[in-house]
């Protein structure tokens, strides 16, 4: 466990008459404490034809509140040293800051009002519409964006919200206004989807007294239940080519949809990603197509379930006369490694998640987006001490079954973002 956390968590916790709920883990790292206050209104509850809410909400959300302007949030802040950071997700919009203890009964209140009183000036909202639409306008000129936003379409469909563009799209950015910034905000970010997690050097009693006096007055409908859908069941390989000339290199996205978070079979899809493209260097897959073949700049899988069955994904940038072969090694070894893992990489695996447990709560930061993580999916309070046994408990069966399911070649995704090489044959891929 991380210095100060011998005996694993033990936050105390309080869950207010409004819904929100209220952490506090004390630390021994430092004079200092790290607040997260998070809640369920990422871009997943943008509204329909109007993708980009959510994150313009975020972009915003610090310039100024009912009760402080922006420069008298700046200065109070400032003159401690602390800076918050506005963070949007797919499901989650958080406002976090690390200061020193003895600052935090001031920082706590302005963090919070922040959060829950935001103006939404009309003079503080063009500068992060530009911003905005100039990342749009990058991403749009980036073959890894490009191919990522392409295979999300090819497994999901173009309706579904993890399809969709987190930032929107630039018609919707542009003619967005004070009005829906204000109604995202209204509709989603309400006392019942708060989670307020206090890490650090700090009392937890006085901690939560605070916390509790400045969130009691908060009232406010609970917020409504947004599901997301399943996605279609794959019956064919579906292919994507994004056209991109005068690129240096082509992108390669790769993947499948897999489970929800909290499916049972979790763990054992962890476990089977490591192997394919995480472990060590980036697991068989690295080790196969960039060390001995070196056919590939960086290749490497992601396994992201989340509150809908999220997407494994393998992710590569190959020189454009490289891109078939590639996707032909990519194949072979999703192909062998469906056929199940080796007694010796589950067991490496599995010591290496184990171990890597540690570095999860090496700071006041990683703990309290673990216990965020905890408590929105309820996985309860000793998850901490848990874990390691959860994952020591997976069979090799149970990765091989894993692999069995998803890993088929012929029901993959696959997008390439790049200019076209003569080498290149779509039919092929």
């Amino acid at each position: 466990m991380a210095i100060g956390l011998k005996r694993g968590l033990s936050p105390a916790k309080t869950t207010l008459a409004n819904g929100s709920v209220l952490l506090v883990q004390p630390t021994a790292m430092a004079p200092a404490v790290t607040i997260e206050c998070s809640f369920a209104a990422g871009s997943l509850f943008d509204p329909t034809g109007l993708p980009g809410v959510g994150q313009m909400v975020g972009r915003v959300l610090e310039r100024g509140t009912l009760r402080r302007p922006a420069s008298v949030i700046a200065e109070e802040l400032d003159e401690r040293g602390v800076a918050l950071r506005v963070t949007t997700t797919r499901h989650g919009l958080s406002v976090s800051c690390t200061c020193l203890s003895e600052d935090f009964p001031a920082v706590l209140p302005i963090l919070l009002d922040v959060a829950r009183r935001p103006a939404f000036p009309e003079s503080e909202i063009e500068q992060p519409r530009a911003e905005t639409i100039t990342a749009l306008r990058q991403d749009d000129d980036n073959p890894a964006v490009r191919a990522v936003d392409s295979v999300a379409e090819l497994i999901y469909g173009a309706d579904h919200p993890y399809a969709r563009k987190a930032k929107g799209n630039l018609a919707a950015v542009e003619r967005l206004g004070r009005a829906d910034l204000i109604s995202f905000h209204e509709k989603w970010v309400r006392p019942s989807t708060l989670v307020l997690a206090v890490v650090g050097d700090v009392d937890p009693a006085a901690a939560l007294e605070l916390a509790g006096q400045e969130l009691e007055d908060w009232s406010a409908p609970t917020a409504e239940h947004v599901p997301v859908p399943a996605p279609p069941v794959a019956k064919c390989r579906r292919v994507a080519r994004v056209e991109m000339p005068g690129k240096a290199q082509a992108d390669i996205a790769y993947g499948f949809n897999t489970i929800r978070r909290l499916d049972p079979r979790y763990y054992a899809y962890w476990m089977m990603n490591n192997v394919l493209g995480q472990f060590g260097l980036g697991g068989r897959l690295a080790d196969n197509i960039r060390e001995r073949q070196g056919m590939a700049y960086y290749i490497y899988s992601t396994f992201d379930p989340s509150v809908g069955e999220g997407p494994l994904l393998v992710r590569a940038g190959v020189d454009p006369v490289n891109v078939s072969r590639t996707i032909d090694a990519i194949d072979e070894e999703v192909r062998r490694l469906a056929a199940g893992p080796t007694p010796a990489e589950v067991s490496e695996t599995c010591e290496y998640l184990v171990g890597a447990i540690p570095r999860f709560l090496e700071t006041n930061y990683g703990i309290a987006a673990f216990l965020q993580t905890v408590e929105r999916y309820g996985l309860g309070a000793d998850y901490d001490q848990r874990l390691p046994g959860l994952i020591r408990s997976v069979t090799i069966d149970e990765v091989r079954a894993a692999a069995a399911e998803v890993l088929n070649p012929d029901l993959a995704a696959v997008a390439v973002a790049g200019p076209i090489a003569p080498e290149f044959n779509l039919s092929r891929v």
